[in-house]
């Protein structure tokens, strides 16, 4: 049984979350248009951290438990975590761009993986699945579903295809902290786990790789990798949940 503490969030609370996931959306598409080769990951850090300050806002992910970067950026095998240097992107590289941003006290996080130009057919695949999968698990963030059918729906969509979601790492839920509760796994049951109610906020985050379900820590203590090498994506939203469906607070896709 669920033992921890869901807060769900006022409509007035609800929409000052909505400012800061909209300067975030807006920083995913600079970034997006920038991840260039030959352009280095510190260089995107430089400008999503430029960009997050002249809004009033701040990088959440800067100094958090001690995080050196304004944004987490994971090129290839690397799932989660990358903190922002020398590594300069080449035509073909996966990179997964996880950002946060805090807004009046309120926390927005939202994740894209960008192809650096071409990229081959597996790849595509693994974009393709992984996006589809965290639509497909915000579809069911819902008032009166389980946290469940979320997680559920998740792996349903990822292991269709063949690819592997992370079992050990989680979304969260999210508000005046980037972390709260409850913990989102990518896998699961439908109908367990706690009832979903309407103003929950939800940082909802599927991880996946083509090869393996199985992870390994890189030595930074940071980095999250595949533990064969294999490419790995991760898309992420804050959604809130409404009476009449979920409401994307990080809309980042094209619309």
């Amino acid at each position: 049984m669920y033992r921890g503490t869901i807060t769900p969030k006022s409509p007035e609370q609800i929409e000052k979350m909505a400012v800061a996931g909209a300067i975030l959306a807006r920083c995913h598409q600079m970034l997006r248009k920038s991840a260039r080769p030959g352009t280095t990951t510190m260089h995107l850090d430089e400008i999503a951290e430029r960009f997050i300050r002249s809004q009033d806002a701040t990088p959440a992910f800067k100094g958090y438990r001690g995080f050196p970067g304004s944004i987490c950026a994971s090129p290839n095998s690397m799932v989660v975590h990358g903190i922002p240097g020398a590594h300069e992107l080449k035509r073909g590289d996966l990179l997964s761009v996880d950002i946060g941003v805090i807004k009046d006290g309120w926390v927005a996080d939202a994740a894209q993986t960008y192809g650096i130009g071409p990229i081959g057919e597996p790849a595509e695949k693994l974009l393709e699945v992984t996006r589809d999968s965290l639509f497909a698990g915000i579809a069911e963030a819902k008032a009166g579903n389980h946290l469940g059918d979320i997680s559920h729906a998740i792996q349903k969509r990822v292991e269709a295809d063949g690819l592997h979601v992370i079992k050990s790492l989680v979304g969260h839920g999210i508000g005046t902290e980037m972390h709260e509760d409850p913990q989102i796994p990518n896998y699961g049951e439908p109908g367990t786990g706690p009832v979903l109610e309407e103003g929950v906020t939800l940082a909802i985050e599927p991880m996946v790789n083509i090869g393996t379900d199985e992870i390994r820590m890189g030595s930074d203590h940071w980095a999250v990798y595949s533990a064969d090498g294999s490419l790995a994506a991760h898309f992420e939203f804050t959604v809130a949940v409404g009476a009449d469906g979920p409401r994307i607070l990080t809309p980042w896709h094209e619309q």
